[in-house]
């Protein structure tokens, strides 16, 4: 190896300062001063390892000051290895380069100061030989990384969070052309990472909304964040998603607007669960209207039969028991708190129990045809179905005169049972309603929706007939 340190400094300098802290020249003294100034630091060992110089640098990376002629190999307090193990002095960068003779690039190693903070240096130690071949000693200088790696780490760790992420995280140029693309991405709208880098982010949008991207671009170049902004989007099978979007503009290092990531939150579990809390307190009110009408009625049907007072009230009070136990049927187990486990019904015990109110002496509705068991997870359901039936029949339909009747024809066919509701006797139907109410949606929504059965109505001059099909094993659970 040639003596690459004497190409850089007088001869006499780098004699005195590998061999020993003797009294400098005044060349020695002008090294010594270059040495001290650099912000880099540097130590030098002789050719038994001892430290016979370090500047100031090397003083402040180490957080103490080792003894000159004593301290060995390197002037830190501890070493360690970069995952965390104890590295021995005697086996540090600067030893291996003595006792080889050679110098050491590519290694990475951690200093821990006396006040136990650590401090990552990449390390250049390199032998010295004199212009016979002897070694003098070696000069290192080490390079704090610190910063570097808590960067990279932080790096990583966006990366991480970046690629994990349920969110869809997409990043996108000025142009609209999609840079980046996340597995959460990939899982919300269902493509690849190579399907989607390189295509213009339009591809995402339903074409009834194509017009939000440029408003978007325009905010971003204007160095606008767009946050929680809830639209729709078109996955890879054509369907849509909702989401909410938070777009945040990307810099250059000159602080220009070069690009935009996106956020895509899939809110669509969020959107049907408040839908679902709107149809709960509509439903409410909707029930809690129709228990008002409902007890002006059954106070309106009791009154002709009553020849007193007393009596009235006995049978106004004994129908509102039974509709109370009828409408309890409507309720969902979980508003229950008895301790008995659910028991599974039929369904015409559960017709009986909704049109008792209405039918005391059991002459006004006719129930035919066989009966089925209905599982307790839908007993409520379906007694909201028939609740419905009765109720509106009570209020505008058959059983709303004193003449009127109702018959429930059951039937059975290739596991499929169907019911048909049929009223006569009641106000005449001079026009179909045009418009359906609140609880007509319900029921369709349940019988469709929830049961997966078919629901249709035939207004007749004499009377409605409601008809119901629902699959058997869809009933029994």
């Amino acid at each position: 190896m040639t003596d690459v340190f004497s190409d850089r400094i007088p001869r006499v300098g780098a004699e005195i300062i590998f061999a020993a802290p003797l009294e400098a020249d005044s060349r020695e003294g002008h090294f010594r001063k270059i040495l001290d100034a650099l912000p880099a630091a540097i130590y030098v060992t002789d050719p038994l390892g001892r430290i016979t110089y370090f500047n100031e640098a090397a003083a402040a990376l180490w957080g103490h000051r080792p003894e000159i002629g004593t301290s060995e190999w390197c002037g830190s307090w501890k070493l360690f290895w970069p995952d965390g193990r104890a590295l021995p002095h005697g086996e540090c960068p600067m030893a291996i380069a003595i006792k080889e003779k050679r110098a050491v690039r590519g290694m990475e190693a951690i200093a821990e100061r006396p006040d136990g903070t650590r401090v990552s240096f990449d390390p250049y130690p390199t032998p010295v030989f004199d212009a016979s071949g002897a070694l003098l000693g070696a000069v290192n200088m080490l390079v704090d990384i610190t910063d570097r790696k808590r960067a990279e780490e932080i790096k990583q760790r966006l990366a991480a969070i970046v690629q994990f992420s349920d969110d869809a995280i997409i990043s996108k140029n000025l142009d609209g052309i999609i840079e980046s693309w996340n597995a959460g991405a990939e899982r919300i709208f269902g493509y690849t990472a190579n399907e989607a880098i390189g295509q213009p982010v339009q591809m995402l949008i339903p074409p009834d909304r194509l017009d939000e991207e440029p408003e978007i671009l325009n905010r971003i170049r204007r160095n606008e964040r767009i946050e929680h902004y809830e639209t729709v989007r078109r996955r890879k099978d054509g369907s849509l998603v909702d989401i909410s979007l938070t777009v945040s503009p990307i810099m250059d290092a000159d602080g220009r607007v070069i690009g935009a990531s996106k956020i895509a939150h899939d809110i669509t579990e969020r959107r049907k669960a408040h839908e679902q809390r709107e149809l709960h307190f509509r439903e409410m009110d909707h029930r809690i209207r129709n228990l008002f009408s409902l007890a002006g009625s059954v106070v309106t049907l009791s009154a002709p039969s009553a020849r007193t007072p007393k009596e009235m009230a006995a049978v106004a009070r004994d129908r509102l028991e039974a509709l109370a136990r009828a409408h309890a049927l409507t309720l969902p187990k979980r508003f229950d708190h008895s301790d008995q486990p659910e028991k599974s019904t039929t369904l015409q015990t559960l017709i009986h129990a909704i049109v008792a109110p209405y039918d005391e002496a059991q002459r006004r509705v006719a129930i035919s045809g066989p009966d089925v068991p209905v599982s307790a997870s839908l007993a409520t359901s379906f007694a909201l179905v028939l609740h419905e039936f009765a109720t509106n029949a009570a209020k505008y339909g058959a059983l709303s005169t004193p003449t009127g009747r109702v018959d429930i024809a059951c039937a059975e066919t290739n596991d499929v049972f169907s019911l048909t509701w049929t009223e006569r006797g009641g106000p005449r139907i001079e026009v179909a309603p045009t418009s359906l109410g609140f609880g007509t949606k319900l029921t369709q929504a349940t019988v469709v929706d929830r049961l997966g059965g078919e629901l249709s109505r035939e207004w007749r001059l004499d009377g409605l007939i409601i008809r119901l099909s629902v699959a058997r094993p869809r009933l029994v659970g």
